[in-house]
C-alpha cells in the first residue's frame, strides 16, 4: 500500500514522502496514529495544500523536543527497588518505571520513548539508557538503581 507520511517516521522516511509499506503496517499503525494517509490523488492534492502548515508543526515539535533533550542531558535519576544481599533485584527496573520516575521529575516522557539496549535492569548500580524525545532527539541519561532491604 502506498502512503503519504504526515511526519518523520524512523527507518521509513520524512514528512511528505510517498512510500510503499505492508498493508497491515499502514492499517494498524501508520494510519490510526495519524503518521500517514493513503496515497490517493485527492489525498496528495490535499497534502500539498497543507504542506506548509504540517512542516511548521513538525518544526515546532522538533524544537520542543530539543528543549526537553537539553534539560534531560546529563540527568541522573535514582530508582529504589527491593534487592537481595548479592545486589540482584527482586523483579527489575523497566522502561515503565523509568518513565514514571521521569514524570515525577516533571518530564512528559512515554514509556515507548525510553530505550533500554540491554533490556530491563536486574542489578543494583549505575546504568545508561536512552530517551528519544523525538526521532531526531535522543539523549542518554544515567539511572542509579539503589537496593532497599527489609
Amino acid at each position: 500500500m502506498q502512503v503519504i507520511l504526515l511526519e518523520k517516521v524512523a527507518n521509513l522516511g520524512n514528512l511528505g514522502d510517498i512510500v510503499r509499506v505492508k498493508d497491515g503496517y499502514a492499517r494498524n499503525f501508520l494510519i490510526p496514529t495519524k503518521r500517514a494517509r493513503r496515497a490517493t490523488d485527492a489525498a496528495i492534492a490535499e497534502f500539498e495544500a497543507k504542506r506548509a502548515e504540517l512542516e511548521r508543526l513538525a518544526a515546532e515539535k522538533l524544537s520542543a523536543a530539543q528543549a526537553v533533550g537539553e534539560k534531560l542531558s546529563g540527568l541522573r535519576l535514582s530508582i529504589s527497588q527491593k534487592a537481595g544481599v548479592d545486589g540482584r533485584l527482586f523483579g527489575s527496573v523497566t522502561n515503565h518505571d523509568i518513565a514514571e520516575s521521569l514524570k515525577g521529575s516533571g518530564f512528559d516522557i512515554a514509556k515507548a520513548q525510553v530505550r533500554m539496549p540491554n533490556g530491563p535492569l536486574k542489578t543494583v548500580g549505575e546504568f545508561t539508557v536512552s530517551v528519544a524525545a523525538h526521532t531526531d532527539v535522543v539523549v542518554d541519561i544515567t539511572i542509579v538503581v539503589v537496593g532497599e532491604t527489609d
